[in-house]
């Protein structure tokens, strides 16, 4: 099961944390989570440091929430990617498309992105 805590900052920036895996079986209850942050701030950040799993469905929940946000004008940051989140990220090639800095652990230091 997926946790969610959402905080709103002095910047009025949206902090969503997710907690627990971004696959299929609750990729509708993320997809809510991801859709009501984005339309609470103009600003969102996505902290994934502890999604401890992902699947296609969980990186396309991703994208999703990147293409919305690029649609309505809104800044998207994604931080604190988890290793299960930098290894599908690097799969599919797509640092560039969400275009936010990556924290290599120094455990994954003989992997290259």
């Amino acid at each position: 099961m997926t946790e969610f805590a959402t905080q709103i900052a002095t910047d009025g920036a949206a902090h969503l944390i997710l907690d627990g895996p971004m696959t299929i079986y609750n990729a509708g209850e993320i997809k809510d989570q991801l859709m009501t942050a984005l339309s609470s701030a103009s600003i969102v950040e996505i902290d994934l440091s502890h999604v401890n799993e992902m699947d296609t469905a969980g990186f396309q929940l991703l994208a999703m929430a990147k293409k919305e946000s690029l649609a309505q004008g809104y800044t998207l940051r994604i931080v604190g990617h988890s290793p299960a989140v930098l290894e599908v990220i690097e799969f599919f090639n797509t640092v560039a498309f969400f275009g936010d800095p990556l924290v290599i652990p120094a455990t994954m230091n003989d992997r290259s992105l």
